[in-house]
């Protein structure tokens, strides 16, 4: 029941609309265009924690400008913590629970992050400047959290419900936010539909093998600290993999 607080006035200043493409709609039986825009909402709780949702889009121009704007209706607001949510395609199967990694700054919140099963993040690469908020909002004294979840790259869905629910499932761990059915419907339809067509191709049934192989690996050797002992099969696989990334 979150109600809107604002939104950008011209957002063509921040965002290319080839890239991020308006919208035509039949709302109430008139035809409207939808523009892509930052979209900023509230919800107020009776008990717990106030919330205010940005939703933000990756800044094609003026990004440092974007930035500043978005730090300073954090401090305007008085925000205490600041929670950035996203996801990134990884080298995961769907049939396991979907890795979440992040960090955090502040009183207990590490602590609630290891309570909520998300797991350190050594990330080295490429990022989004938007990163730059969770960085700059930790100067001004605000606590922050990063969430990512990592995706199956061979998916590339334009809505992954999976995702959705994984990452709810830690907002719940930290918030108690609920997780609505209907997006757990969807998410378990979402899965029975990739089973179907990796049960219809061999060479996506022989990837999905290996990531699962190398996913079951980590998983045994993170409790004892250990690296992975894999099979050279295996191991061939993972680089070929990682090659298609950084060509990516």
């Amino acid at each position: 029941s979150a109600k809107q607080l604002g939104k950008i006035s011209r957002p063509g200043m921040y965002f290319d609309f080839t890239r991020y493409r308006p919208m035509a709609r039949y709302l109430a039986g008139k035809r409207e265009i939808i523009v892509p825009n930052t979209i900023v909402t509230y919800a107020k709780q009776d008990e717990g924690q106030d919330f205010v949702f940005i939703n933000m889009l990756e800044p094609n121009m003026f990004a440092e400008h974007y930035i500043h704007s978005v730090l300073g209706l954090l401090k305007t607001l008085g925000i205490r913590r600041y929670c950035l949510l996203g996801s990134m395609y990884d080298m995961v199967p769907h049939t396991r629970q979907l890795i979440v990694t992040g960090g955090a700054v502040g009183e207990n919140a590490a602590e609630e992050l290891k309570k909520a099963g998300v797991s350190s993040s050594a990330y080295e690469g490429p990022t989004t400047i938007c990163s730059l908020i969770t960085q700059e909002a930790g100067k001004m004294g605000i606590e922050t959290v990063s969430l990512m979840v990592r995706l199956p790259q061979y998916t590339q869905l334009e809505k992954d419900y999976t995702a959705q629910v994984r990452l709810l499932e830690v907002l719940q761990s930290l918030y108690g936010i609920p997780i609505d059915e209907e997006i757990l419907r969807r998410a378990r339809q979402q899965i029975k539909d990739i089973d179907i067509e990796v049960s219809c191709s061999r060479k996506l049934k022989e990837v999905v093998n290996h990531l699962e192989t190398y996913y079951d690996a980590q998983s045994v050797t993170k409790q004892k600290e250990e690296t992975p002992t894999l099979s050279p099969e295996v191991e061939s696989f993972l680089k070929e993999m990682e090659n298609r990334f950084k060509q990516d």
